[in-house]
């Protein structure tokens, strides 16, 4: 019975969400598998990844075949080289103990790598919120300006509607009304 080691799609439609299964190759994509070695989510980013390290050199091992993608993912994780490592120990290259002090030196660092990318992905997402944040005030505050002269026009419009200019000031109004209006268009097409 030949053996493959691929993703079985999960998820919902435009989400998916992989299993990484050893199954016959005979067997239907999300049809019946012989082991389940752990999950794939690209939805997020980095993608998350769960594997059974253990569980999947030991299918290797056997002779399980895996498809290009779950090769991706596995030599992502470190499966193939501790594959690798495992023939090396076989064939008397270097011990147990050299080999896993390998697996896990290179474990570390790629550990460090994910990271490293984490946290570059956070600070961009910061650097792109303060950046929206900080247009936003410079938008507001030129609100706050463009209005301040409406207000001290008025206070001049009540002060002279009290005296004998009311008829003068009127005109006046109309010709700030509608520059008042005029602002307010173009406040309106800038958003």
């Amino acid at each position: 019975m030949p053996v493959k080691i691929r993703l079985q799609r999960h998820g919902k439609k435009g989400k998916p969400f992989y299993w990484i299964v050893a199954a016959d190759s005979r067997s239907k994509r999300d049809g019946k598998y012989l082991e389940k070695l752990g999950t794939y989510n690209p939805n997020v980013n980095p993608a998350e990844i769960n594997l059974d390290i253990d569980g999947a050199v030991q299918w290797l091992d056997n002779g399980a075949q895996p498809t290009d993608t779950a090769r991706a993912i596995l030599s992502y994780k470190g499966v193939m080289l501790k594959k690798h490592l495992a023939g090396g120990v076989k064939k008397g290259a270097f011990t147990a103990e050299q080999a896993e002090e390998k697996f896990n030196a290179w474990l570390e660092g790629k550990n460090k790598e994910v990271e490293a990318k984490r946290s570059k992905l956070n600070d961009a997402e910061a650097k792109t919120k303060a950046d929206a944040l900080a247009a936003e005030k410079a938008v507001n505050e030129q609100r706050i300006a463009d209005a301040t002269p409406v207000e001290e026009v008025e206070e001049e419009i009540v002060e002279a509607s009290s005296t004998d200019e009311a008829e003068e000031t009127t005109e006046e109004v109309v010709e700030v009304s509608a520059t008042e209006e005029a602002v307010e268009e173009t406040a309106k097409e800038e958003e």
